[in-house]
């Protein structure tokens, strides 16, 4: 069995993280969970429906032509293509999907107040939804436990779409799970979801990070708090790679941490060795921990946060490198790159989403490539840069196009090394590319 994480002085251990055969079951009390479709527990899932026997659920039809991206796997369906529905019908209810011929497209949640009415779980008929979603968080649970064994304690256990459960993220920080829930139809499983996650994976607590906004398009309230277990402490430790990072599942981005970026900074490692690097956008400083484990020569950390920059700095203390010259810098990442001195070897871009509507696109893609700009004029003969979009309106291949501009103003030959994006444990459903967001270049400047 897995250790907890010691104290910082102590030499590092994994946390054992939630699930697996190894792992002890814990008892504790269910917290009562609020909201209008909360029940008493023990209640099989199919019954927070309320829909037991499933027998008179709404029936959705399509217009003409609308089944193809169903018939694919595609699992949104969108207001402007339904012709009509029947039944009575309420937010997160599940519903059955047809075509305009009549032909059966598949079962999922139903939300006519949002943008999306169809959410699809499968193209079969679903008599009860207990197996199906315990069968799923099963799978999702083992190849995360396959692919991170001895290597991280933290990462996403279920991925929505990705793993055809759609409106719930699950993050798993050592023995701690953070759920996330953004649909109406996944806000109706939530009890029984709760008591198959304790059953099965045995956490010793369980957060809610409800507080994402396209829980506002489903008509639903945001919800941070406490679920099960054991409370929390102001900060949950975790391991990446030999790196130790205290996170804030409470108040911190996204549910905590960018797990998405796992992957992705500790490559950097061997790129960084002797080298000058800056870090912009550097949050609570993963990259330059990775940076700084890989033997940076120096550092500069770049935010507008100063109590993200303070969290940075405990960061580097955390893993020894307090000795290596660093600088935090607070302030917006673009004034503060246009006062800095070209003389930069590894550069780190990893700025938030700019493009958060496709109306966005245009002054996002203007944003990103001066930043781009930037970077390659504060660069030196032979330097690298690590560059990212996380903005999922802006596709990959417009981004290399951005930064290729922003070359081209810079008056500098590049070489494009690498592309990145997701890690492991963030898959995309083919079927659904919407769930692509994270691109990344590692550019060479000749």
């Amino acid at each position: 069995m897995l250790r907890r994480v010691p104290p910082a002085c102590a030499k590092p251990r994994l946390q054992k993280p939630c699930g697996g055969q190894a792992l002890r079951r814990r008892q504790a009390p269910l917290k009562h969970v609020e909201g209008p479709w909360a029940l008493a527990r023990g209640a099989p899932l199919a019954q927070h429906v309320g829909q037991s026997a499933m027998s008179h659920v709404p029936r959705i039809t399509l217009k003409q032509g609308k089944e193809k991206p169903l018939l694919r796997g595609h699992p949104w369906v969108f207001s402007g293509a339904v012709a009509k529905i029947e039944g009575g019908i309420s937010p997160g209810d599940m519903g059955e999907v047809y075509s305009k011929d009549g032909q059966f497209l598949g079962t999922g949640y139903v939300n006519p107040h949002s943008q999306i009415v169809f959410r699809l779980l499968g193209q079969e008929k679903l008599r009860s939804l207990d197996q199906l979603v315990r069968r799923r968080i099963s799978r999702a649970a083992s190849l995360r436990e396959a692919w991170f064994r001895d290597k991280t304690n933290a990462y996403r256990l279920v991925n929505g779409e990705g793993d055809f459960l759609p409106g719930l993220v699950l993050d798993c920080y050592g023995e701690t799970l953070v759920l996330q829930i953004s649909t109406a139809g996944m806000e109706r499983l939530k009890p029984g979801l709760i008591e198959t996650l304790v059953r099965d994976l045995h956490p010793r607590t369980i957060f809610e990070r409800s507080d994402v906004p396209t829980r506002k398009e489903e008509g639903l309230p945001e919800k941070v708090g406490h679920l099960y277990g054991e409370e929390i402490t102001d900060r949950v430790d975790i391991e990446e790679y030999g790196c130790r990072f205290r996170v804030d599942v409470r108040r911190g981005q996204k549910t905590g941490f960018y797990l998405d970026q796992r992957e992705n900074r500790f490559s950097i490692r061997e790129q960084c060795a002797g080298k000058k690097v800056l870090d912009c956008f550097c949050y609570t400083g993963a990259f330059s921990v990775h940076a700084g484990m890989g033997k940076a020569n120096e550092i500069t950390l770049i935010d507008s946060s100063k109590e993200a920059l303070e969290v940075a700095r405990q960061h580097l203390e955390l893993n020894s490198l307090s000795p290596l010259r660093h600088e935090e810098i607070q302030g917006d990442a673009f004034e503060v790159m246009r006062a800095l001195s070209p003389d930069y070897d590894f550069i780190i871009l990893d700025p938030p989403p700019f493009a958060k509507k496709k109306s966005h696109v245009f002054s996002a893609s203007r944003g990103y490539k001066d930043l781009n700009l930037h970077a390659f004029r504060l660069l030196r003969d032979d330097g690298l840069l690590l560059t990212f979009c996380c903005s999922h309106h802006i596709s990959p291949d417009l981004f290399q196009k951005i930064v290729f501009s922003a070359a081209v103003d810079a008056k500098k030959n590049v070489q494009v090394l690498a592309r990145l994006g997701h890690p492991l444990d963030h898959p995309v459903n083919l079927s659904h590319p919407e769930g692509e967001y994270l691109k990344g270049l590692l550019c060479r400047v000749l």
